[in-house]
């Protein structure tokens, strides 16, 4: 098994899905959206296992989830589809906010462009406004703060992405430096001291690719394999966190969570 992981540099997929189709590999398994595209154009023969964050039949990854019909299959992670419910979310932890920071990875287009249609009527019926932030490198992080500590954003939305997550402990430093409550997709970012996060339980979705990757290595073939969607999602709260921003957290979020980390 190879593993190959890219930093966030979008722009070396095409290049390294071309060497594994030359190379003639079993199996690609592509844990993120811009990673199960760039597969996708590379082969029609071998077989891909995708993990992503928007609607595959939407992307053009597969006819449909019951029956894939080509060498695509996977799990959709409904990352971009809970934009509404983090927002909200954030919005009951900290009720006086009205100006939200969207940090935003613009060398990761399909995500990008989701989280650019969604979040801006997810906000509108809670009657807050959007600034949107964008960085691609660590650098463009610690800038990115400088603005919205600059134009006096109240909260911070970091949109799903890989590198986000290679970062998150640079990011929840930042978030808690500034005075800052910021909402994650997933827990890791409040494991290393975010305020919160709400989104699938990644590993348990990763650990299906995983077994999908075996199927396929003994002779399953893609096209026999349904689409799996996503059936648990988590709430995990900082309490600590939480404290240290002067927040606090209503017992009807504390009833919701499926963690408290004290």
């Amino acid at each position: 098994m190879e593993h190959h992981w890219l930093s966030g540099q979008y722009e070396r997929l095409p290049s390294l899905m071309a060497d594994l189709v030359d190379r003639r590999v079993a199996v690609i398994a592509a844990l993120v959206s811009a990673g199960a595209l760039a597969a996708k154009a590379a082969t029609t023969t071998i077989p891909i296992v995708f993990v992503v964050s928007e609607n595959p039949v939407s992307l053009g990854l597969v006819a449909s989830l019951s029956r894939p019909g080509g060498n695509m299959t996977g799990i959709n992670i409904f990352f971009h589809e809970l934009v509404a419910k983090r927002l909200g979310l954030l919005h009951d932890l900290v009720p006086k906010a009205v100006r939200v920071a969207l940090l935003v990875n613009p060398a990761n287009t399909v995500s990008t462009e989701t989280m650019l249609r969604e979040i801006p009527e997810a906000a509108r019926g809670l009657g807050l406004q959007i600034q949107v932030i964008k960085a691609t490198t660590s650098r463009e992080i610690d800038a990115a703060f400088a603005t919205l500590v600059r134009d006096r954003a109240d909260t911070l939305f970091v949109a799903p992405d890989a590198f986000f997550i290679s970062r998150r402990v640079q990011l929840a430093t930042l978030a808690a430096r500034h005075a800052i409550p910021a909402t994650y997709h997933s827990r890791e970012f409040v494991e290393v001291g975010g305020l919160m996060s709400y989104g699938t339980d990644i590993v348990d979705m990763y650990r299906q690719a995983g077994v999908y990757t075996c199927q396929i290595l003994k002779g399953a073939k893609p096209a026999d394999l349904p689409v799996l969607q996503s059936s648990k999602f988590e709430l995990v709260i900082n309490l600590q966190t939480a404290r240290a921003l002067g927040l606090e957290v209503p017992n009807s979020v504390q009833l919701l969570a499926d963690e408290l980390i004290e």
